[in-house]
């Protein structure tokens, strides 16, 4: 009577199970933003990006909030408040599409493999002085050194 009856189903983490092939057909697409022009996605950004596209992103990369929000250089108590409003600031919109497109890039880097491409951005790169490429890419000049270490990676060049 003190037993409990196994149901034969096993609890697995969403984390164990593997994840399918990725492709995102437009820039910020992992943020949920459907803007095929540049001039729009700028448009966005100048108004500021709604709070629901952080929530989107740590869904399609399986980062959690608070690794991208350091990575985007917000304090909690900041994302706090862009939560209760809503919306980003644009110079935060802009970060976080920044962040948006070395993770895009880094899965087109990795084929598709989202876990690989994570894995990849959240290890420390000896090209990076022992930074990750995510929290290296918090600013843009480090940004565009991540994109050039992923340019050279996909052509055998390693550094």
């Amino acid at each position: 009577m003190g037993q409990i009856a196994s149901t034969g189903i096993s609890r697995v983490s969403p984390r164990t199970l593997p994840r399918p092939s990725l492709r995102f057909r437009t820039r910020g697409g992992s943020l949920g933003l459907t803007a095929t022009r540049t001039d729009h996605l700028v448009s966005q950004i100048e108004t500021g990006l709604p709070f629901k596209t952080l929530p989107s992103l740590a869904v399609s990369s399986g980062l959690s909030i608070s690794q991208i929000a350091s990575a985007l250089g917000i304090p909690d108590r900041t994302l706090a408040r862009r939560k209760a409003a809503g919306r980003f600031a644009p110079d935060e919109s802009e970060r976080l599409l920044r962040v948006s497109t070395i993770f895009e890039k880094a899965v087109e880097l990795f084929e598709g493999d989202v876990d690989g491409a994570v894995e990849w951005l959240t290890r420390p790169e000896k090209a990076l002085g022992q930074r990750t490429p995510l929290s290296y890419s918090r600013t843009e000049l480090g940004a565009r050194e991540v994109e050039s270490l992923m340019g050279r990676l996909e052509h055998g060049v390693f550094s």
